[in-house]
Order: structure tokens, then C-alpha cells, then sequence
């Protein structure tokens, strides 16, 4: 199988959009991006902005190219508005719009649909369901929690395989720090797992260092006791300067049992580039930067 990260926040913004290309389909999961609105007291930086257009431009070439879409939740960092043509003609797996889902996504599941009505090929609800093209199995866990309790509602892990591989998306668990969101990826037995880190850059804040704590537990479960071969901590986690050092005892057992830990920039061999976390830094350097034409165009949204 052939992993291509599309949008990430290792690669610039807030996302984690990949593309899944197997012997018989091509999958595009989660194709949305967004800003931080502020950081730092700052709004985005322009080349912040630079860096949406150019992956929501990526997201649009690779649904061009998709067989099938997934929406693991209704954030709009993971599913995108007011851009039909993403969805024209595919199969589409979505989130419950109904059940274990709280009210804010509840709304914006009501208006996506409303917005796509016609527009794909097949629509599934996905929430604990398989579902086969050819040799290729994509598997939904039940719905788990967005990070560490059900305040931001609800989201599906994903495991796709084909020809004795095997890839997990998490989607936002922020950890993982809880048991059903640890269990679906230890239960799965995955080559590659695409991971929700710690959301350290809130630790103290609206993230304890008790899930910290727990999360590298299960880390290094997901290590110890899987075949995984590469692990990808991304999304929220990306969003700490200080990530290395967060989670050190990870990349102590990684080493030790030769399994890579690395962004979704090193996977495509690029530089790592925390533009929202070096916010500060880019206006202190570039404080004349001109904002694209489409700046403020697109919505931003912050969990």
C-alpha cells in the first residue's frame, strides 16, 4: 500500500489528511484543513495562509483521484464545506451524523449533508462497520472520544489493509489516554500507524499531565505489542516546540525495538514546518509578509 500525507500540521497546518492508495482503491481520509485562529495572541501568519491554499489545492487533486472518502468526524480541520465537488461521485463513509455525537457537530454533520445532497456516488455511515473494495478492508472503531472526555464529541479510528498490510488512522484522540481508543489499535495489529498525539502544547491547561502520562503508557503498548513498523505523532502534538522531549520514553523503546517515530514531513522526507507553534517567530522575521488574495476566505476553526 502507498501512504501519501497530504496536509499536516508537521507540514504547516491543521490537519491530518491523508491518501491510501491500495491494489484496488484509492482512499482520501479526512480532507480538511484549517489555522489556528490565535496563537500567541497572533492571528495566522501569511504564510500560514500560503500554506492552506496550497493544501486545500493538494486536497482537491487527491479526490480527483479517490475512489472512496472518509469523514471521521465534523471538525473543519477533517471535512470540508462549500467544496462539493470533493465528494462528486464517490463512496462516502461519514460519522454517525445522529448518534454519539454532541450538539455543535451535530450542526455541522446537518449542514454538510445538506451541502453534498446528490453529490456522492454511496453514502454509508461508517460508526463500527467493515466494508470491502476488492482485496482492500476499511474497518471503523465504535465511536471514541475527541481527546481525553466527550466535550468535543466524537470521532472513528480507521484501518484499511490489503495484501497482508495494514495502515490506522486515529483520527483526534489526543493520546491515545483512553482504553477503547488504545484497544481498537492494539486489537488491529497495524504496520503503520497514523497517531493523534498528546495535545502537550495545552499541558496544564485543557490537557493533564496524567493523560500525558498514560498516553506515552499506551505508546509504547502499541510498540511493544503490535507489529507496527512506523508511527506518525502528529496533529495536535505538532503543535509543541517541545514535542521530542514530551514523550522521550516513546523514542527510547522505538530505538530499542527498531520501530521509526517520525512526523508526516520526515515520512515524505521533507522538513518538519511548525509554522502555528513558530507563529511569534514568523512575524518577528516576516512582519511585512502580504496575505494571499484568499486569505480570510476559508474558515478557520479551532478545537
Amino acid at each position: 500500500m502507498k501512504v501519501v500525507p497530504i496536509a499536516f500540521d508537521s507540514l504547516g497546518t491543521r490537519s491530518m489528511c491523508i491518501f491510501v492508495e491500495t491494489d484496488d482503491c484509492k482512499i482520501l481520509v479526512d480532507p480538511g484543513v484549517a489555522l489556528g485562529p490565535s496563537r500567541y495572541g497572533l492571528p495566522p501568519h501569511a504564510f500560514e495562509w500560503q500554506r492552506l491554499e496550497d493544501h486545500f489545492s493538494k486536497i482537491e487533486k487527491y479526490a480527483g483521484k479517490a475512489d472512496a472518502v472518509i469523514i471521521t468526524h465534523y471538525h473543519y480541520d477533517h471535512h470540508t464545506v462549500d467544496a462539493t465537488e470533493l465528494y462528486e461521485g464517490k463512496v462516502l463513509y461519514i460519522k454517525h451524523p445522529t448518534e454519539r455525537i454532541n450538539f455543535s457537530q451535530k450542526e455541522r454533520a446537518s449542514y454538510f449533508l445538506s451541502d453534498i445532497r446528490g453529490r456522492p456516488k454511496h453514502l454509508e455511515c461508517s460508526d463500527g462497520k467493515e466494508f470491502h473494495h476488492g482485496k482492500t478492508k476499511i474497518k471503523f472503531s465504535n465511536p471514541v472520544c475527541h481527546g481525553t472526555n466527550p466535550r468535543l464529541g466524537y470521532v472513528t479510528e480507521v484501518s484499511i489493509s490489503c495484501g497482508g498490510e495494514k495502515i490506522l488512522f486515529t483520527s483526534d484522540v489526543e493520546g491515545p489516554s483512553l482504553p477503547d481508543q488504545t484497544q481498537f489499535i492494539l486489537d488491529e495489529k497495524p504496520d503503520i500507524v497514523i497517531l493523534d498525539g498528546p495535545m502537550t502544547y495545552m499541558l496544564g491547561f485543557r490537557y493533564s499531565w496524567k493523560s500525558l502520562q498514560i498516553s506515552i503508557e499506551n505508546i509504547v503498548r502499541i510498540i511493544q505489542e503490535t507489529p507496527v513498523h512506523t508511527i506518525m505523532p502528529e496533529h495536535h502534538f505538532m503543535r509543541d516546540l517541545q514535542y521530542k522531549s514530551r514523550i522521550k520514553p516513546v523514542y527510547d523503546v522505538a530505538r530499542d525495538k527498531g520501530v521509526k517515530v517520525i512526523t508526516a514531513a520526515e515520512y515524505l522526507g521533507r522538513p518538519i514546518e511548525m509554522l502555528e507553534a513558530r507563529r511569534r517567530e514568523l512575524y518577528e522575521k516576516y512582519p511585512e509578509a502580504e496575505l494571499p488574495e484568499e486569505a480570510g476566505k476559508k474558515i478557520i476553526f479551532e478545537e
